[in-house]
């Protein structure tokens, strides 16, 4: 069963039509209720139907992105490019999300962001954890390749890029 549809207010953005969502049904779980409108997406390939996912407020999701599972993107924040939004995410603004393409040997598209309890989570393949283990993972599986000194640069660069968004624990 849908949750939400796509309705008649657009926005235009380079080149690309963004419409707003309503929700058909209730979503307890995040304070949903049918009818409330949502934020903006290009089309139904950027938000699951399924699950507790929702782009909301000023948000805008469009060209390859995919918010999912239990990802929220709510504020001012944009999430576009080949980016995937899943998890327990929360992106609130563009701050507190990154991602590059078509990187490591499978050159494919690395995404990182900010998790409810504050946690920097990396997606990248098939991997998905916090951005230490991501380290260790490339430490071990790329050691003394060029993947690795790839991999690395970007874990330093997201740190930097996080350190003014990450709650200290």
């Amino acid at each position: 069963m849908k949750k939400y549809v796509l309705t008649e207010e657009t926005k235009e953005w380079n080149g690309a039509t963004l419409y707003r969502i309503r929700a058909v049904r209730d979503i307890p779980e995040i304070g949903v209720k049918a009818g409330d409108l949502g934020g903006w997406i290009a089309s139904e390939k950027n938000l699951d139907q399924d699950g507790n996912a929702w782009v909301s407020g000023d948000a805008w999701v469009y060209g390859n992105a995919w918010v999912y599972g239990d990802a929220r993107v709510s504020g001012d924040a944009w999430v576009y490019g080949n980016a995937r939004v899943y998890g327990d995410a929360v992106i609130d603004s563009s701050e507190k999300i990154f991602w590059a393409s078509s990187v490591g040997s499978e050159r494919d598209t690395l995404t990182a962001y900010l998790t409810q309890d504050g946690d920097i989570e990396v997606t990248r393949g098939c991997f998905r954890g916090t951005l230490d283990e991501f380290e260790k993972a490339v430490r071990s599986r790329h050691s003394g390749t060029r993947y690795e000194e790839e991999y690395l640069g970007l874990i330093e660069f997201i740190r930097l890029r996080f350190r003014d968004v990450v709650k200290p624990k």
